[in-house]
């Protein structure tokens, strides 16, 4: 079985941008090939983290979305534990006996901090426009909080859906998910956003 994670990749990358509402994450490049025309129907789920926790998380909130979309899904952490999870004979040979004809692999790549500049913002007194002289002096008193700079995080992650028994990549996606509010928001926002694409490409049903 060819290794998941090192497989060299060679493909198109379509840059899209999906910015919706307060979305805080955004899907950079995805593909998918357009060889692969059916659905997946049983798929493993493959966080690599060296954090259980979160491993776990990951993995449940997948499979738990893949599942509302009628698509079975098996977290990998239930049948392998966090010592082999970088032992891909391992994993090939559950993936082999669950009969799970899909894997999906998520995993960070890297993180990325951005300095930006937040402006002032305005503080006005009360207006009081009945003579000239009173609105010159609202005018000389409006007062400024001065602007700042401030450092954004941006987790920068990727997920890639293989075929397991051919080992070929069916999809992948990159994407940057700002780091604010709590892990599980984080997460549970991002595998929606790579759920709805996979929707988009016909990897699942709506």
């Amino acid at each position: 079985m060819k290794r998941f994670l090192s497989s060299p990749i060679s493909f198109l990358m379509m840059l899209v941008v999906v910015l919706s509402g307060c979305a805080s994450t955004q899907l950079t490049s995805v593909w998918k090939d357009p060889a692969y025309v059916t659905h997946p129907t049983k798929v493993m789920v493959v966080a690599v983290s060296k954090k259980p926790a979160k491993r776990r998380i990951f993995e449940d909130e997948f499979v738990a979305q893949l599942k509302a979309h009628g698509t079975d899904a098996v977290a990998s952490y239930k049948v392998l534990s966090d010592k082999k999870q970088d032992d891909q004979e391992a994993i090939a040979a559950k993936v082999k006996e669950l009969e799970a004809d899909t894997v999906l692999i998520t995993r960070l790549v890297s993180k990325r901090t951005v300095k930006v500049y937040v402006p002032g913002t305005p503080y006005f007194p009360p207006p009081y426009y009945g003579r000239w002289g009173d609105y010159y002096d609202y005018g000389y008193r409006t007062m400024y909080t001065p602007g700042y700079m401030a450092e954004e995080q941006y987790a920068v992650m990727e997920s890639n859906l293989y075929e397991a028994n051919k080992d070929d990549l069916i999809w992948a996606s990159t994407s940057e998910t700002e780091m604010s509010g709590t892990d599980q928001n984080r997460i549970k926002e991002y595998i929606g956003i790579m759920v709805t694409n996979m929707i988009g490409h016909g990897l699942l049903n709506k």
